[in-house]
């Protein structure tokens, strides 16, 4: 394998693991913070979480060959946000952490939820990805907008690498967004800053009280938020990793390291794109490296967390969700490609996007479940509809021809940008995904080439 082929998913790994991170840490400190947690054992959660990501990453990328990217709940620390300090206080809710953990172990076991997340199909798959991805694909207009002296020059500086040298365009972005910071903040202002890992352990307690407010919920909006809208992202493009693992990796991981502040560890939604996507690489079987590699580099942030997050605090937050949005641009076009590339099931798309790209939640769940929810619904409403028609047998086609019977008209998409990714749509069913809940021996439904 040559140095060419290598770099380019280590760069888009560390791509993933910074945006990852830069992107939605605030929300875990303040989560934490809001559950009872001291600054001391708030750096220890963010710095157990990284760890732990970057391992279960590292580990499932390396056995399974797929680009599976690991991340923590972004919308379970929002939770915590809302749910506030638990009867028991700290030690309360380091308890309900590890159950939370047990509950996604015990999700691994039961294997019909697999089943049923393996059975998404493509184009609604891709509908969610897109509305999961447009508000982040957004944020270089606003940010253009609000901070132009600081967003401009990001902006033009991508434009012009994607043009001439595809693969440096994000990364470069990333340094000019860094320098700016620099030059903008005043002298001093990191003075204090410890950049070493702080580690500090607490011994659970456990709390009925706290249990049923805290741990349950956040299982429950772990993986309806983070999980299932994980395995659609992988599915939109067209990889179909086994589940079972990925739960017990993810659960054992977030059961061991919650004395440690780690609050849920899952898969990844919005930043596996960029792991998974064509910029990763132009071969789909080395896209695996770059989840790898972002488990490495969520690792090394993590043990420099204190640097880290004094640096990207004392950016305006548009601005690294511009950067954000700049590098997610391409999994946004091939995500769009998917979801309409067919006539079939094209209005229940639609609708996954609008219901997704909402941002509503109900119950403390996120739009993206929802979105999936609302797509399948109508595609079966649509399929019932449609069903008295097609038992007929076959009908005259207009101008006289005779349609065969499931026929349904639809143009090749093996020349769609981001072909590569939508090779699962119509596998929807099938007896080959059966066991994506069981074990080790799932692959992709239908292998990327």
């Amino acid at each position: 394998m040559s140095l060419r082929f290598l770099l380019q998913p280590i760069v888009a790994g560390a791509v993933t693991a910074v945006v990852g991170f830069a992107s939605s840490f605030t929300v875990v400190l303040a989560g934490l913070r809001a559950v009872g947690a001291s600054p001391v054992q708030a750096s220890s959660g963010l710095l157990t979480a990284c760890v732990a990501v970057g391992l279960v990453a590292i580990l499932l990328g390396v056995r399974h060959r797929l680009p599976i990217a690991i991340a923590w709940s972004t919308p379970g620390a929002a939770l915590l946000v809302a749910t506030g300090v638990p009867e028991g206080g700290w030690p309360a809710a380091v308890g309900a952490f590890g159950v939370t953990g047990l509950l996604i172990v015990l999700a691994g076991l039961f294997a019909p939820l697999g089943r049923a997340i393996a059975a998404i199909p493509a184009p609604i798959a891709g509908a969610m990805l897109a509305g999961v991805l447009l508000d982040l694909c957004l944020a270089p207009v606003r940010a253009a907008a609000e901070v132009p002296a600081l967003a401009v020059p990001v902006i033009a500086v991508w434009a012009l690498l994607f043009r001439f040298a595809r693969l440096w365009a994000v990364p470069v972005a990333l340094a000019v967004a860094a320098a700016g910071i620099a030059l903008t903040t005043p002298a001093g202002a990191l003075g204090g800053v410890d950049p070493w890992p702080v580690l500090a352990l607490t011994t659970p307690t456990f709390r009925p009280a706290a249990l049923i407010s805290l741990a349950v919920p956040l299982f429950l909006v772990t993986m309806a938020s983070q999980n299932v809208p994980g395995m659609a992202v992988l599915a939109g493009f067209g990889y179909r990793p086994p589940l079972r693992p990925v739960l017990l990796a993810t659960g054992a991981a977030t059961a061991v390291t919650a004395v440690g502040g780690t609050h849920a560890v899952n898969l990844a939604a919005i930043s596996a794109a960029l792991a998974a996507g064509p910029d990763a690489s132009p071969d789909p079987s080395r896209r695996w490296i770059a989840s790898v590699s972002a488990g490495g580099f969520m690792i090394l942030l993590g043990l420099g967390a204190g640097l880290a997050t004094a640096l990207v605090l004392l950016s305006p937050p548009i601005l690294i969700e511009a950067v954000a949005g700049l590098a997610l641009l391409s999994a946004l076009a091939s995500a769009l490609a998917s979801a309409v590339a067919g006539p079939d099931g094209r209005e229940a798309a639609v609708v996954t996007f609008v219901v997704t790209a909402s941002g509503v939640s109900f119950w403390g769940v996120g739009s993206a479940f929802w979105g999936l929810i609302a797509g399948a619904l109508l595609l079966l409403l649509l399929k019932a509809r449609r069903r008295p028609t097609s038992a007929a047998g076959e009908s005259p086609a207009p101008g006289g021809t005779t349609a065969a019977p499931g026929s349904t008209g639809t143009p090749d998409r093996a020349g769609t940008p981001g072909a590569d990714q939508t090779g699962a749509a119509d596998q929807t069913g099938a007896a080959d995904q059966a066991g994506t809940a069981d074990g080790d021996a799932a692959e992709p439904a239908t292998r990327p080439v």
